[in-house]
């Protein structure tokens, strides 16, 4: 791991632990609500396997965790980010079964604490714009995936291409960080969020960076005309000898 890419993601889980009282209200409000119709897609397409696990990385304040249990009662989930603080926000909405089986842990996404082929499938909500380098969060996620296994990985499209007839682009680069710093008073965070949606590779660039990381396919599906991607990527099934 290089210096830059760890101060980076110091940098960035020191941004996420400021926001921390706003995060979830600005989720919904900077999405309109569509945050929480994201989060169903991304669970439906979650299959679990022989391991029972689905780990949620980027985990934040577990609206993704909470949502896998609601579409899989039976799973067991490891929800793992590299912001504390935002995990111990999160744990307060923990009850009853999810409290056993939702299982918070501060890790980097790049050196996961869990064995080879762990976990039946992985969940990922708007956070891989923020890890550096990608490939390197990408090989850790076909490590710990069983075979066959799946990662599904929720991100913004690439904030070049227009959408809307450049309407969302505008929103992007002058209204969200706007409506951002006013309601958290942090005014880099949202800053920081349109500079990384703008800079983000397109999906067919993230699938082919998938991979080479590993995945023996990778797809994605286009969410709100293109705001968001639902990108999936398979690990190889084991062949007999």
């Amino acid at each position: 791991m290089t210096s830059d890419s760890t101060s980076h993601g110091k940098a960035v889980a020191s941004m996420f632990g400021r926001i921390v009282p706003w995060y979830d209200l600005l989720n919904t409000v900077l999405s309109g609500g569509l945050d929480r119709c994201w989060r169903r897609r991304l669970a439906r397409e979650v299959r679990l396997g022989p391991t029972g696990r689905v780990l949620d990385l980027a985990a934040g304040t577990l609206d993704v965790s909470l949502a896998v249990r609601r579409r899989h009662p039976r799973a067991i989930v490891p929800a793992m980010d590299f912001c504390p603080p935002m995990l111990t926000r999160g744990r307060k909405k923990l009850r009853g079964p999810d409290a056993a089986a939702i299982l918070p842990v501060a890790a980097d996404a790049k050196r996961l604490p869990l064995p080879d082929a762990s976990v039946d499938c992985i969940t990922m909500a708007f956070g891989i714009r923020n890890i550096l380098p990608r490939e390197a969060a990408f090989a850790e996620m076909v490590r710990v995936l069983a075979p066959g296994g799946r990662a599904c990985i929720l991100e913004f499209g690439s904030g070049r291409q227009r959408v809307w007839g450049g309407l969302y682009n505008i929103y992007l680069n002058r209204v969200l960080p706007r409506i951002g710093r006013l309601l958290s008073g942090d005014s880099g965070a949202y800053g920081y969020l349109a500079e990384t949606i703008r800079n983000f590779p397109t999906a067919e660039a993230l699938e082919e960076e998938m991979r080479a990381a590993g995945f023996a396919c990778a797809w994605h599906l286009p969410l709100t005309s293109g705001i968001v991607c639902l990108h999936i990527g398979e690990k190889a099934r084991q062949t007999s000898a």
